[in-house]
């Protein structure tokens, strides 16, 4: 097992985002978990990053190792766990280039990095085209897949990725997801959070549905995508 969460509970304040939630993930494997606006799906990825406090009781393992005992820093430097959030994030006034390195500030092996930044090029040749181009001037699919690589270089096992559809046109969004498939068949696992319930199960080979807090259904993708109670809430049947 690669990540291992148990009785993960997290609050805003007063407001309880997440309620004691139970998940894992397998390595090289895709997971999504979807649900509606304020479920708790961003709060899940930020706890796992540590850019999210949890409450006492809330148990985190990554290969063996206690996630709780490191910053967010050293999740992304030691244990090889990468966050691309909602929104993107990126330096705008700085070019694609500029961001890519960035990215691979805490890395020694200059050599592979070198080797990843031509593999991520390969994979989305749009940034190589663009990479003297401020990110900020950027399409919001051209964001995406910097966002991506940017994640891509960083840290390799695990990529946690927070509305990766989110704003695209339907074929950027099927390009981005594209690029995802071959990042994962190169053994990187994914836990995927997406509004778009659809594709985020279509992708995936496991999901989990959290609702205010809680996981109420959890499967195989293709036993969501046939549920009854998923259909009518998430897919619009």
């Amino acid at each position: 097992m690669l990540l291992s969460v148990e009785n993960l509970k997290s609050s805003y304040g007063k407001i309880k985002a997440l309620h004691g939630i139970n998940f894992h993930i397998d390595e090289g494997e895709v997971v999504c978990i979807i649900g509606a606006n304020g479920a708790g799906k961003s709060t899940t990825l930020m706890s796992i990053s540590r850019m999210q406090s949890v409450e006492p009781g809330s148990k985190m393992t990554f290969m063996g190792k206690n996630l709780l005992d490191y910053p967010a820093d050293k999740v992304v430097s030691k244990l090889g766990i990468s966050h691309v959030p909602e929104g993107r994030r990126l330096f705008g006034n700085l070019t694609v280039m500029e961001n890519i390195i960035l990215s691979a500030f805490a890395r020694k092996d200059k050599k592979a990095v070198r080797n990843d930044i031509e593999r991520v090029f390969s994979i989305f040749p749009r940034l190589e085209e663009r990479k003297t181009q401020k990110a900020g001037t950027l399409s919001g699919g051209e964001q995406q897949m910097l966002a991506v690589g940017r994640a891509f270089i960083s840290a390799r096992k695990l990529m946690l990725l927070d509305e990766p559809s989110m704003g695209l046109a339907p074929l950027l969004m099927l390009n981005v997801f594209d690029a995802l498939k071959q990042i994962n068949k190169e053994g990187t696992a994914i836990l995927l959070v997406e509004q778009n319930a659809r594709m985020a199960l279509q992708f995936s080979q496991r999901g989990y549905v959290l609702e205010t807090g809680n996981i109420i259904i959890e499967g195989k993708s293709e036993y969501l995508l046939n549920s009854p109670d998923v259909k009518k809430a998430y897919l619009g049947a």
